[in-house]
C-alpha cells in the first residue's frame, strides 16, 4: 500500500508551511491573565494572506476559484495551522465550504463559493447544540411556508460568530429531517450573546425568533448536515495532531537541553519512557486521523460506515492531545506554567479541541451503538 501524499496535497503542505512559519503563537494576550475573549477579532492580516496564497479555496472547484483538493488536503494545511494555534476560522470555513459545494443550489453556490475563495466572505458553521451535549440538528426547529424557511431554537459555542458574515445552523423538521441553513451574522431576528471558549476565543450563543431564511440559502438533502459534521470532526482532528506534534517537539527540545545533576533531563530514564509513549499516542492520532480522512475522501466501503472511523479518530485525539500536553507541563516544570512562555496556550488550546464537537466519552458511545448496528464478523 502506498501511503504517501500526492503532489498537490504536498504542495498544499508547502504552501501552508511557507504562511504559517511567520505566524507566532503568542501575538494576543495570554488566556490565563484576559479576562474574556483575548481579542474581539480573528486574525485579519493572516486571513488575506491565507487568500493571497490561494488556500482558502481548496475545498472548492476550479470553476469557483478553487483548487478542488479533497479532505486529506485540508487536513494536512488545519495540522500546520494548529502548530502555530493560528486565530482563523479555516475549519469552520473548509469544512461549510466543502458542504455548500456539493449540496447548496446552485445559485447559492455561484454567489458564495467564489467569495470564500478569496476570503471577502467568512462562514462559520453551529454544530455544538444547545448545550454542547445534545444533538446540534436539535437545537433549532425549521418549518417551511412556500419557499421561505423559520428557525427557532438556541445554538452555543458558535466559534468568531460575530466576526464572519454568515453562519451555517443546522435545524430539524418537523418530519425529523435536518436542513443548514445560512443565515447573515446581522439577521434582525438572530440574536448573538457573546461567549468565551476555554482558549480565550470569541465565541458566541446564537438566539433564533423566527428568523426567515429564504429557500435558496438552505440545504435540504440529509446529507448536508452528515457531512458537515464528519468534516468539522475530522477537521478538529487534524487540528490536535498538529498541536501535539509541536507540543511533543518543544518538549524533546527542552528537556535536551536542560540539564539536571550534571546530565540533560532528556537522558533520564523516566522521562524518556513519557516521552516515548506520547510518541505513541501522536502515531496512533496520526494513524486514525488519516484512515477517517480517507474514508471520507474516497468513499471506501469497510466494516463499520465511515462515522465509525471518525469517532475511533476523535476519540485517540482527544485522549491523546490530553496525554501529550500533560505530560509536556510535567516534563517542563515550573517553567511549563510560565506565561511567558507558549505552553500554556497549546494547554488551553488542546482542552478546547479535546471537548469540541464531544469528548472521547461521546464518541466512545457512539462507536458503540455503530458496532451494535453493524457487528464484526
Amino acid at each position: 500500500m502506498d501511503f504517501t501524499f500526492t503532489e498537490e496535497q504536498q504542495a498544499a503542505i508547502e504552501a501552508a508551511q511557507a504562511v504559517f512559519s511567520a505566524v507566532t503563537p503568542d501575538g494576543v494576550p495570554s488566556p490565563a491573565l484576559t479576562h474574556g475573549p483575548v481579542a474581539d477579532d480573528f486574525d485579519r492580516p493572516l486571513w488575506r494572506t491565507l487568500a493571497d496564497a490561494d488556500l482558502l479555496g481548496l475545498p472548492l472547484a476550479p470553476e469557483h476559484g478553487g483548487a478542488g483538493l479533497d479532505p486529506i488536503a485540508l487536513c494536512l494545511v488545519l495540522r500546520e495551522s494548529a502548530k502555530v494555534l493560528a486565530r482563523v476560522p479555516l475549519l469552520e470555513s473548509y469544512a461549510t465550504a466543502h458542504t455548500l459545494q456539493k449540496y447548496a443550489p446552485d445559485a447559492l453556490r455561484a454567489d458564495v463559493l467564489p467569495q470564500i475563495a478569496t476570503g471577502n466572505l467568512v462562514i462559520t458553521a453551529a454544530a455544538s447544540g444547545r448545550t454542547g451535549h445534545d444533538p446540534a440538528e436539535l437545537a433549532a426547529t425549521a418549518r417551511q411556508d412556500g419557499t421561505t424557511w423559520t428557525l427557532d431554537g438556541t445554538h452555543t459555542a458558535i466559534p468568531w460568530a460575530r466576526a464572519a458574515d454568515r453562519i451555517l445552523l443546522p435545524a430539524h423538521t418537523p418530519d425529523g429531517r435536518t436542513v443548514l441553513a445560512l443565515v447573515p451574522q446581522n439577521h434582525p431576528c438572530l440574536t448573538l450573546n457573546d461567549q468565551t471558549s476555554t482558549n480565550g476565543e470569541h465565541y458566541a450563543e446564537a438566539h433564533l425568533d423566527s428568523v426567515r431564511v429564504d429557500a435558496r440559502d438552505t440545504l435540504t438533502d440529509p446529507a448536508a448536515w452528515d457531512t458537515l459534521r464528519d468534516l468539522l470532526t475530522t477537521g478538529t482532528c487534524a487540528l490536535a495532531l498538529g498541536l501535539g506534534e509541536r507540543v511533543l517537539a518543544m518538549t524533546s527540545d527542552y528537556t535536551g537541553k536542560r540539564e539536571q545533576f550534571g546530565f540533560p533531563l532528556a537522558t533520564f530514564q523516566a522521562v524518556a519512557v513519557q516521552a516515548a509513549d506520547r510518541f505513541i499516542d501522536l502515531r496512533a492520532m496520526e494513524a486514525t486521523l488519516w484512515q477517517a480522512a480517507w474514508r471520507l475522501t474516497t468513499g471506501a466501503a469497510g466494516p463499520l460506515p465511515p462515522a465509525g472511523d471518525i469517532a475511533v479518530a476523535k476519540i485517540w485525539a482527544s485522549e491523546g492531545v490530553r496525554r501529550i500536553v500533560q505530560t509536556a507541563q510535567h516534563l517542563h516544570g515550573g517553567f511549563g506554567a510560565d506565561t511567558d512562555y507558549p505552553l500554556h496556550r497549546y494547554h488551553a488550546w488542546a482542552k478546547q479541541l479535546e471537548l469540541s464537537l464531544g469528548p472521547a466519552a461521546a464518541h466512545e458511545e457512539a462507536l458503540g451503538e455503530l458496532l451494535a448496528a453493524h457487528p464484526l464478523s
